[in-house]
């Protein structure tokens, strides 16, 4: 599999959020030693009533549970969109080795747009980070959700 692979699970996450009228962000974390996708979910913080819900922090609670470490060294996430300045911060605090995202979030976002985490110099460790990756359909997903909630 491949960036373009991995980004289409994580796309076909947020698919699934939209349909139960989540915001639609796909989140998918990847081992690229082997390959395996370690945790993949959407957005749920209306199901769980919980604003922490975001699909970043459930792919990072679940791959921290799954291998008994806080810590995901050498694991790659792939979103939809630009994370949020707390998911930013638990990607470092994970110790993510590279993000790719989807669109950028101009208006939320914690990467490139706001406070630009990884920037900052007391973040103790920054991704690399790869946005853009398929920008127009994550993008294009966001705003069709949004139009039939305006």
């Amino acid at each position: 599999m491949d960036n373009k692979d991995y980004m289409a699970q994580a796309l076909a996450q947020a698919e699934q959020a939209a349909a139960r009228g989540e915001v639609p962000v796909g989140a998918v974390l990847v081992d690229p030693s082997t390959g395996a996708v370690v945790a993949a979910d959407g957005n749920r913080t209306r199901g769980q009533d919980d604003p922490t819900a975001h699909a970043e922090m459930l792919v990072i609670r679940a791959g921290a549970a799954s291998r008994g470490t806080e810590r995901l060294v050498g694991c790659d996430l792939y979103v939809t969109l630009e994370p949020c300045p707390m998911c930013a911060q638990a990607i470092s605090f994970a110790r993510i080795r590279r993000l790719y995202f989807g669109a950028a979030d101009q208006k939320s976002g914690g990467v490139e747009h706001g406070p630009r985490i990884y920037a900052s110099s007391s973040c103790h460790h920054a991704p690399d980070v790869y946005g853009g990756l398929d920008e127009q359909r994550s993008a294009n997903l966001l705003r069709e959700f949004f139009k039939t909630r305006r």
